[in-house]
């Protein structure tokens, strides 16, 4: 349907690149050489984007503001905010233990500081490499995530270490035993982490993916066709910057360096009237535990949005690998750390695909039938957190679903194992001498909820039998069963878990307005069955640092710069010190807008509130992981209920239809003239 360039950003657009290096620029001239580790868009304040939403030609459109995070020289931190009319600096705030996220160069700089390390060259030795080979060791630089033995003071990564016998095999299945601690400030490794049995090198022989292992094991399989997706007369989506309009859903598509892809403003227009539904959506966070109790994996536990960015990692899709079909892509800017541009082209595609049946009936009498195909809008970005690939998917649906998706690929995280030994079922030899751990990924939705306005109340809903026994008047057959609807009415009381047996689900309804057939609340459920509670024991140091592990669903007032439910700044954090959602709902914490200071008394009831989902995955690795992951799929529905008066589909041409009287007819010899008629119903209807 086209794509249009607006005259200026939107306010929810990500910075251009000019405003980037003005915002640089701007901070330089102030404070002289820092490392720049984030640039980055500051959201409108919701009041003054609200108002301007709603009288975008007569209320003030919001400033352009950016947000900064530097390092000074002397490790010291600070976060500030440019406003980029002027521009002129309007904050500045020096961090005290307190390190920002860990940017692209700084894991880069680890693996050619540990290759020259005497110390590491020396573990290496141990292991079964030559001096003369440490060309081919290789390192994963992960976050230290916390070592009490350091602090958070001092900028800290470990050096996960891997060994390459070629260039081209996977380091994966060749994991070395120790790990090198890396202080980023002085530029060397500052200890060395190693086992009280040292592990030798592998010295089995390659399993890679590539293609020339593939054809030297016999090749590919030779009896695929080519399947090939084409939109001819191009596609069905309307781009304006980065709004977009498909199938009566509007939305604007924004990204940063932490979350991604994030959406604002989703609307649907239902039979002319256009109605709000989402503030904004995004993958606010995730972490990566890992299930070996061995020092020193306890520190295995990434929360890769908050230590490294979904944004910084993202990759540059590729038509025809990454995406199919007609795509529209949009690009992400970033600063480089010492002040300049990077630029990720093809950060995010946009296109439509095939999504089987959206509904069908054929009546049994006499075969009438119809049937209407589905399609949806995908908006997709794919990261790299060092081993794992993360497929991000957030899916439009006609029925006025929204659907999110995250495929996990990649490769396993792996350490070295001696042969024949016992993993004690903290992980899976997947490979000789090659020892997966048991982890989890766990991903947090945050649910700016706008359910037919800013009111909302979240009800948890689950499917229960009658309370009433077998033979009562009430249930006199016993097979009574209804859905139990509790309003969560406290933050407290909207702390809750998933529960399989009673399908459970949870609702943002607003109950200010009622379905005119059903008479229940407008609403929006979350349906997500994927939801495994946090396996690592409370106390532990990931429960402490990842606080919106702890419970399914969380649930708070709406505030500003309420974005990261494990804080702003994640390296390093202990979590002796509540961060994110436990500071927000700690006793100790004050609600200047009520004065209260427990969750109990923390109002989400009729209100602009935001929704904190957890979800994910448990994986216990087995060798068809191995050497590089088959796509599994994490997945869950934000579906209307009671929201619209009707199947909000049913304007969707069928794809084939046919109706008692016009089966009759056909049958009375009118059959020309009937499929003539109901193939005026739609594009492709033909009579059966």
């Amino acid at each position: 349907m086209g794509y249009t360039v607006p005259d200026m950003p939107h306010p929810f657009d990500p910075l251009t690149p000019s405003e980037i290096e003005a915002a640089i620029t701007t901070v330089k001239k102030a404070h002289g050489d820092v490392l720049f580790h984030v640039v980055s868009l500051q959201e409108p304040r919701k009041a003054e984007m609200t108002a301007w939403l709603a009288a975008p030609d007569t209320a003030p459109r919001p400033k352009r503001v950016a947000e900064v995070t530097v390092i000074a020289p002397g490790g010291r931190v600070y976060d500030g905010l440019v406003d980029l009319t002027e521009p002129r600096i309007t904050a500045w705030e020096l961090l005290d233990g307190q390190q920002p996220i860990i940017t692209m160069e700084e894991l880069q700089l680890v693996e050619h500081v540990v290759r020259k390390d005497p110390k590491v060259i020396e573990q290496c030795i141990i292991s079964g490499i030559a001096p003369e080979d440490m060309h081919k060791v290789y390192c994963d630089p992960w976050t230290i995530g916390y070592d009490e033995r350091f602090g958070s003071s001092v900028r800290l990564q470990q050096a996960l270490m891997y060994y390459r016998p070629d260039v081209d095999n996977c380091q994966y299945q060749y994991p070395l035993d120790f790990c090198p601690i890396y202080d980023a400030d002085r530029g060397e490794i500052i200890a060395i982490d190693i086992p009280k049995v040292h592990r030798p090198l592998s010295k089995a022989p390659p399993m890679d993916y590539h293609p020339a292992a593939i054809e030297k094991r016999g090749g590919y399989r030779t009896d695929l066709k080519p399947i090939n997706i084409t939109q001819p007369y191009g596609v069905s989506f309307k781009a304006t910057g980065r709004e977009i309009e498909w199938q009566s859903w509007k939305f604007h598509v924004g990204f940063n360096y932490r979350e991604g892809i994030v959406l604002n403003n989703i609307t649907f227009n239902d039979k002319g009237t256009v109605r709000p539904i989402f503030y904004r959506l995004s993958l606010a966070e995730m972490v990566v535990p890992y299930g070996n109790p061995e020092h020193p994996h306890h520190r295995k536990h990434a929360l890769d949005q908050g230590e490294y960015g979904a944004g910084y990692m993202t990759n540059s899709l590729s038509l025809g690998c990454d995406c199919k079909g007609a795509i529209h892509y949009l690009d992400a800017h970033f600063p480089t750390r010492t002040g300049g541009l990077r630029t990720i082209k093809n950060a995010i595609c946009i296109h439509e695909e095939d999504a089987g049946i959206l509904f069908k009936h054929t009546d049994f009498r006499d075969e009438s039938a119809i049937v209407t195909r589905a399609r949806k809008l995908v908006i997709q970005h794919i990261f790299t957190a060092a081993n794992y690939e993360y497929i991000v998917a957030w899916i439009f649906h006609q029925d006025g679903t929204i659907q999110l998706e995250v495929k996990l690929t990649g490769i396993l995280n792996t350490y070295a194992m001696d042969p024949d030994e016992d993993t004690l079922g903290w992980g899976t030899q997947v490979y000789p001498g090659v020892n997966a751990h048991n982890h989890q990924h766990l991903f947090c939705l945050r649910i700016d909820a706008n359910v037919d306005g800013p009111e909302n109340t979240v009800f948890v809903s689950d499917a229960v039998p009658s309370d009433a026994p077998v033979g009562s008047p009430e249930n006199p057959y016993g097979n009574a069963f209804y859905n139990r609807r509790t309003k969560l009415a406290t933050a407290a009381a909207a702390a809750t878990d998933y529960s399989g047996a009673t399908s459970r689900t949870w609702e943002i309804a607003n109950t200010n307005k009622l379905n005119p057939f059903s008479g229940k609340p407008v609403s929006y459920k979350l349906v997500s069955r994927e939801v495994p509670r946090l396996l690592p024991k409370e106390g532990s140091l990931v429960w402490k640092r990842a606080p919106f592990t702890r419970h399914a669903v969380h649930v708070t007032p709406y505030k500003d710069d309420q974005l990261y439910p494990a804080g702003k700044h994640v390296p390093q954090t202990s979590g002796t010190t509540p961060v994110g959602l436990a500071a927000w709902l700690s006793p100790t914490s004050t609600d200047t807008d009520t004065g209260t200071t427990a969750a109990d008394d923390i109002s989400v009831e009729n209100t602009d509130i935001v929704l904190w989902h957890t979800f994910g995955l448990t994986h216990f690795p087995a060798p068809e992981d191995f050497p590089v992951m088959p796509a599994e799929p994490a997945t869950l529905l934000l579906r209307p209920r009671h929201f619209f008066a009707g199947n909000p589909a049913l304007d969707v041409p069928p794809s084939f239809a046919s109706v008692p009287s016009e089966l009759a007819r056909r049958a009375a010899g009118a059959g020309a003239e009937a499929e003539e008629e109901v193939q005026k119903l739609g594009d492709g209807v033909r009579l059966g």
